[in-house]
């Protein structure tokens, strides 16, 4: 029986990062610079954050973090496995993410997407997620898939991954 893997999609499978910082210089003219978003959160980090992700069309345009294609490819080859994402905090966003998912993921099903509030109910033997929170309460093998706001975070219980051809040499 192959293993589930649950793998978070923002942060993970969509570059966030990129379309607040393109959102952002969009909106004020101010173009953020990855590198100085290091080590802190989110809504630190990004003025309009708040503001986009409940938004229409935020999730629906985020582009594709590299090589996640192939490497969620690789993975829906060898688990069995589930997107699970936080998404009914923002409403607007659940038909986004479907949508978004079926564009660029056509080998994942409908069946395989699970939007929730929190994670800790979703059972699975690995878990990829961006978001300590989601695994600090998660029972099996733990990765944390580095973005500006974990970099500076160390727990010995789960294992850094950086991309995603990282993901399929390890996994």
């Amino acid at each position: 029986m192959k293993k589930q893997i649950l793998v978070d999609m923002d942060g993970v499978l969509a570059d966030v990062y990129s379309q607040f910082i393109e959102w952002e210089y969009k909106e004020s003219g101010t173009r953020l610079k990855i590198e100085e978003l290091n080590g802190k959160t989110e809504t630190e980090a990004l003025p309009s954050c708040n503001k986009h992700v409940r938004s229409i069309g935020f999730f629906r345009t985020v582009p594709v973090m590299p090589n996640s294609f192939e490497g969620l490819k690789y993975l829906n080859e060898k688990y069995k496995v589930l997107i699970v994402s936080s998404a009914t905090e923002y409403p607007k966003s659940l038909p986004e993410k479907q949508a978004w998912l079926n564009e660029y993921f056509p080998f994942i099903t409908w069946e395989q997407m699970i939007f929730c509030g929190r994670k800790d109910s979703i059972k699975g033997d690995i878990m990829i997620d961006d978001h300590p929170k989601n695994l600090r309460t998660f029972e099996g093998k733990k990765y944390i898939f580095s973005q500006p706001h974990n970099l500076f975070i160390s727990d010995e219980q789960y294992e850094r991954v950086s991309d995603w051809k990282e993901i399929m040499f390890k996994l």
